[in-house]
């Protein structure tokens, strides 16, 4: 079954590593093959980085976008997951740190991807920024 995309006006999107643009009007794709799809708004730059959350959300981007689930990009996860976890007092947020690095080390960096932003949006709202 293809996955559909709708996308926005001149909204980008990451299929394999290759960016794609929409042009001036609402648009729709079809994905007929399994590849991994990133849209825009959850697309991490180096400049972004301001916290360990951060720093594990960017890396375990990579990896997904690259397919590399092994080598120097696991490795940074990893080193990145570390510091977040000993940065972190918060027992319920140890595990769910926890389970990104299970997840990480399964190879099923898309669903790792996810629980990344579920932290880093629970740590934006605890915070007092929504």
């Amino acid at each position: 079954m293809p996955l559909k995309l709708s996308l926005k006006p001149l909204e980008a999107v990451v299929i394999n590593e290759a960016v794609i643009r929409n042009g001036e009007r609402r648009g729709t794709m079809l994905l007929e093959t399994k590849a991994r799809i990133l849209r825009e708004r959850d697309i991490m730059f180096p400049e972004d980085i301001r916290t360990p959350h951060d720093a594990v959300y960017f890396a375990v981007m990579q990896m997904y976008l690259t397919g590399e689930a092994s080598g120097l990009l696991y490795d940074g996860a990893i080193s990145a997951i570390a510091d977040l976890m000993a940065a972190t007092p918060d027992e319920s947020e140890r595990e769910d740190i926890l389970n990104i690095a299970r997840q990480v080390a399964a190879g099923d960096l898309y669903k790792a991807l996810g629980s990344c932003r579920k932290l880093l949006r629970r740590g934006f709202s605890e915070a007092g920024h929504g």
